[in-house]
């Protein structure tokens, strides 16, 4: 079973400069992850989206990160533990970048 989270999005004080962590932005988190299809039609048996959202919540609130690279792992790795998934993608963007040159969005996948 395929479940995709698009679009969460988070304030969050990550990045490399000093008003990136002081100041704060917003992420946009996309989340992919396979898990096995429910054995009955409850809530109790499958992977509940709203847990899901708030394992990313909790990892983007509790630590401030430099790289988004490290922000996509340390929320896959913690889905995967946590939920014990088969698979998991995240994607992490910034969409309020302050860069010349009408770059739009950096995103880094996991």
């Amino acid at each position: 079973m395929r479940l995709e989270l698009s679009g969460i999005e988070l304030r969050g004080f990550h990045g490399v400069l000093e008003d990136e962590r002081r100041d704060g932005q917003r992420f946009r988190f996309d989340v992919v992850v396979e898990t096995a299809e429910p054995a009955e039609d409850d809530i109790h048996a499958a992977v509940d989206y709203r847990d899901l959202v708030a394992c990313v919540r909790e990892i983007s609130d509790g630590t401030h990160f430099q790289l988004l690279e490290t922000l996509a792992a340390s929320v896959a790795d913690e889905l995967k533990r946590r939920f014990q998934l088969e698979r998991v993608e995240v994607r992490v963007g910034k969409p309020d970048l302050r860069l010349e040159g009408g770059l739009a969005m950096v995103v880094v996948e996991r």
